[in-house]
Parts: C-alpha cells; sequence; structure tokens
C-alpha cells in the first residue's frame, strides 16, 4: 500500500496541477476560446477530460486529504500531456508508484577512479546535486572544488551564492531556474527531503531569485544539454554535457563536459 502523501506534497501536487492547467490552451481541446478570468483550461474541462468528477479534482488541486488512483493520475497526466520527468513528479508527489531514491552520499573506489581517469571535464553529483568526486579538468573549468567546504560543494548552491559563476556561465539565468527545475522534481522523489530542504531554506534565506523562482512548478530531467562559458583564461567556451546513471545507483550521475569545435574550427 503507497503511504498518505503529507500536508506539504498535497499543497506541491495542487500548485502542480494548477501550474500544467495553465498552460493548456482550450483550442487544442476543441473548447471555446471565450474570455476566460484566468490563463489555460477551467477545472471543470480538465475533470470531463480526465473522467473524473469536478468536485473530485477540485479538491485535489486544493490539497485535500484524497488518495487519487494510479489509473485517475495516468489519465490527469494524458490530459496535461506530461513527459516521463512530469509524469513522474505527478505520481511522487501523490506518493504512487513513484521509485524513491537516497540522496547518495558515498562513491565507491572504482567510480573515484573512473572519473579522475577521464581526460574531460568531468564530476560525480548526488540528486541534491553535491558534488562528491571530480578530476582536474572541471577544477580548471569551474572552481577548484577541493579548497571548498563539503557543504559548499553543490552545484544549485554555487550558482546562486558563488559569484564567478554568474561571470562564467553564459545564459546564467537560464541554467539557475533550469537547475532549480532538475532539483524540485529530484527532491520530490528523495526519501529522506530534509537535506534538500535544509538547502531550500538557506538559499531562500541569501537569494532574493532564488526565492522566487522556488515558487514555481516546473521539472525537468537531467540528461545532455548545452552549456557556454566566459572563461578567463579559454575565452568563450562551448560545451555538450552528458549526464550517465552507474548501474545500481540511481542516486548518482557521472557528469562529462564535451568542448564543442570553436566557429571555423576545421574536423577531420
Amino acid at each position: 500500500m503507497p503511504r498518505r502523501p503529507t500536508t506539504e506534497e498535497r499543497r506541491e501536487l495542487g500548485a502542480f496541477l494548477s501550474g500544467q492547467r495553465a498552460k493548456l490552451r482550450p483550442a487544442d481541446f476543441n473548447l471555446p476560446q471565450g474570455p476566460r478570468r484566468t490563463p489555460g483550461l477551467r477545472r471543470e474541462e480538465v475533470a470531463l477530460l480526465a473522467g473524473v468528477s469536478v468536485s473530485w479534482y477540485t479538491w485535489l488541486e486544493q490539497g485535500r486529504d484524497i488518495q487519487p488512483s494510479a489509473d485517475a493520475l495516468r489519465r490527469i497526466a494524458g490530459v496535461f500531456r506530461l513527459n516521463q520527468v512530469e509524469s513522474d513528479h505527478l505520481f511522487a508527489l501523490s506518493s504512487r508508484e513513484a521509485a524513491t531514491v537516497a540522496a547518495g552520499g558515498e562513491v565507491s573506489e572504482g567510480l573515484d577512479m573512473l572519473v579522475r581517469a577521464i581526460s574531460m571535464p568531468a564530476y560525480i553529483r548526488n540528486t541534491r546535486l553535491d558534488i562528491l568526486a571530480w578530476n582536474d579538468p572541471i577544477c580548471e573549468l569551474f572552481v577548484d572544488y577541493g579548497a571548498l567546504q563539503p557543504h559548499e560543494r553543490n552545484t544549485l548552491r554555487l550558482l546562486f551564492l558563488y559569484q564567478p559563476y554568474r561571470t562564467l556561465i553564459l545564459d546564467w539565468e537560464q541554467m539557475a531556474r533550469g537547475t532549480i527545475s532538475m532539483f524540485r522534481a529530484a527532491r520530490a522523489q528523495a526519501r529522506d527531503k530534509q537535506p534538500f530542504d535544509d538547502l531550500v531554506a538557506e538559499l531562500a534565506r541569501l537569494s532574493p531569485e532564488f526565492a522566487g523562482w522556488w515558487q514555481e512548478t516546473h521539472v525537468k530531467g537531467f540528461d545532455e544539454g548545452e552549456k557556454r562559458l566566459r572563461h578567463p583564461a579559454g575565452g568563450h567556451i562551448e560545451f555538450h554535457y552528458v549526464a550517465l546513471t552507474p548501474a545500481g545507483r540511481p542516486d548518482l550521475s557521472l557528469v562529462t563536459y564535451i568542448p564543442r569545435p570553436a566557429a571555423g574550427d576545421s574536423q577531420s
């Protein structure tokens, strides 16, 4: 039997549903597009499309103490056209069919040897975005993680509280908001949310930007993407980063930064 969601989880679930509902366009569902007080679909329209009662769906968005079935959640996810990360987030907040994982705190000797042997910038981090192992190239690219205190070796914390990151990372706001979205999704699936909440409290106290953006409901995964840097030594550098999960360790990610050729460079 799934455990019952906490009051906070029910509140987060309601906010997530409301945020997703606001993104929907009535025209995509052949619904009237007349004047609407708020963006997106109305609650009664979502309820009709998902095959649930209006009062039940309203209670769900309001954070009432009800337990939606897995089938009802799948139908709601279908109406909202959620991707896999968003669907997993929906189930995690409702405490159904979501695999909870530990935040991760230890890296095996083999993984530590692997990340140090990689010639490209690389590190290993857990779902809370704590950086647990790294190699010399990543230190040359970002910061000497060995010179930081353990609690400072956190991607989210560095983005908001370590000033050089703002000048180093082009598109800093996009990167910061995207990282919050990844952190939010990881927190929902975490077995122990206290370490996540401790970091949220610290960043909300010290960064008005974080405090504002944390109130949003968007979630995303972290597998691969682009990052552009304005490096004091290397100038403008572009990377394609790839995150891999070691077998048997869903709590960890090995993140590698692959340099992209500079504009005009020829490739054989």
